[in-house]
């Protein structure tokens, strides 16, 4: 299995290198030179496995056999061993048609737990067979930077510094970063958004001498090995509910698009995905495409669903590749325009085939409130601002066909939105126990403004320190 960029001008790498690399040196994403496909019969054998084998057979097409399938199976066996609940990521039934998929019973209650405590086995694995050490740069808008310290907190070959837009986070978000004082973790609150955090992240990769003296590694969705860790989530639901025999549907509340694109990918393997439902806050740029046609950049907007608070999602980039006929020159240049016009001219005809399987909506702060309290009044469900904008979706642009079961990426636990929760249902849900003094916890981070200069001159005292 090889791996290309999607603006064409870097080397093709395996899994291990684009494990190592995140993004690639001309900017772009990676991705399978070709897809793994399964048969109805092949994905019926998937059927009943426990979901680390079922995650480590899905994995391990796009690995190239290293590592291999019983390598993977005893990575993911450790990595979900503590979650907090036997099914890993259980299905909930919500309504005659609706499930919940619950992503959140990892150590940060956010789904990204489902693929980072994978990617932290991962490079420990990695780097401890090629005798090398890394420092990993992040941006999060929320979980993401939680999921991924708690990977990769105190590993021998990882220094990892996350970035978050201060202010921007839920306070139980900023606390599962921030009180972790391990040595190899640091914390940067930057003056900015989501999407100037995730700007300096790429200018950091873009810097040639920056990113070699650093051995820079990602843990953002930009790293293909992240999105192929959420894949086999969405095969478990489908199959659990009758797939390949029959289809699927399934809800994703949406910021940087590397969730729904797992999903996406699962489609392209060939499980019968019928509809993918991409659920938005204000911050709405990808309803408008999909509706509209319209890309185009607005300021970004705080909301009770930070985690999507963003304007620039780039995993985006990998489905525009696929789009454009896996044309390298036409991505790198209708992301260029988009970055210097603040609006992506995506060609009709590439717009209206994205739309036939992508539906799109957005729901304010007031409609996720009372979303929130219809799921708990009528179906006695406690969702997080998240999730709740992922059900409304469900039922605001259900598929046509009413046989077709909708499956809801549920990707937080009400706990780490306390505030919204309680306001929307007036019950305070409750921290799992070994998170109950969280806010008693002493927090660790440094404040510094959007400026390239200054954050890496951070990152590299962190890591030759850490290093020395």
């Amino acid at each position: 299995m090889r791996y290309v960029s999607t603006r064409g001008e870097a080397p093709s790498r395996d899994f291990d290198g684009v494990l190592l690399a995140g993004l690639a040196e001309d900017g772009g994403l990676f991705l399978p030179e070709t897809w793994p496909v399964l048969t109805a019969a092949e994905w019926r054998a998937l059927r009943g496995l426990p979901y680390p084998a079922l995650a480590a057979r899905i994995v391990a097409l796009f690995t190239g056999g290293q590592p291999d399938e019983a390598t993977l199976r005893t990575l993911l066996e450790e990595a979900y061993a503590g979650f907090g609940h036997k099914a890993v990521c259980p299905l909930v039934q919500l309504d005659a048609r609706t499930f919940a998929l619950e992503l959140f019973h990892g150590p940060t209650l956010a789904f990204k737990d489902m693929a980072m405590q994978g990617l932290g086995r991962l490079f420990d694995q990695t780097l401890a067979r090629r005798g090398q050490r890394v420092t990993i740069v992040g941006a999060t808008s929320g979980d993401t930077g939680s999921a991924a310290i708690e990977a990769c907190r105190d590993r021998a070959a990882v220094d990892i510094v996350i970035l978050h837009p201060e202010g921007r986070t839920s306070e139980v978000q900023r606390r599962q970063m921030t009180t972790v004082l391990s040595p190899n973790v640091a914390n940067l609150a930057v003056a900015g958004s989501f999407d100037d955090c995730q700007d300096l992240v790429k200018a950091m990769f873009a810097d040639a001498a920056f990113r070699t003296e650093m051995s820079l590694a990602a843990v953002n969705s930009i790293n293909w090995a992240r999105v192929a860790l959420q894949i086999p989530y969405y095969v478990a639901a489908a199959l659990a509910l009758g797939a390949p025999d029959r289809e699927v549907a399934f809800s994703v509340p949406t910021g940087n698009f590397g969730n729904v694109l797992a999903a996406w990918v699962a489609r392209r393997m060939g499980l019968p995905i019928s509809q993918l439902i991409v659920g938005s806050n204000r911050n709405d740029i990808l309803v408008r495409f999909l509706s509209a046609n319209d890309m185009t950049v607005r300021a970004v907007e705080p909301s009770l669903s930070p985690s999507m608070d963003i304007q620039v999602s780039s995993n985006f980039e990998r489905l525009l590749f696929e789009l454009l006929g896996r044309d390298p020159k036409a991505t790198a240049e209708t992301m260029r325009r988009f970055r210097t016009e603040g609006r992506m001219p995506v060609p009709d005809l590439a717009w209206r085939e994205v739309s036939q399987v992508f539906r799109g909506f957005a729901l304010d702060d007031a409609g996720t409130l009372a979303e929130i309290a219809r799921l708990h009044r009528e179906c006695g469900y406690l969702a997080d601002p998240h999730t709740a904008i992922g059900t409304a979706a469900a039922l605001a642009v259900p598929p046509a066909d009413p046989a077709v079961p909708v499956v809801v990426a549920a990707t937080a636990h009400p706990a780490k939105f306390p505030d919204a929760v309680r306001q929307a249902t007036g019950i305070i849900a409750p921290l799992p126990p070994r998170l109950s003094d969280l806010y008693e916890r002493p927090e660790r981070l440094t404040r510094l403004p959007a400026d390239l200069e200054a954050v890496e001159a951070f990152v590299r005292s962190h890591a030759r320190r850490n290093a020395a």
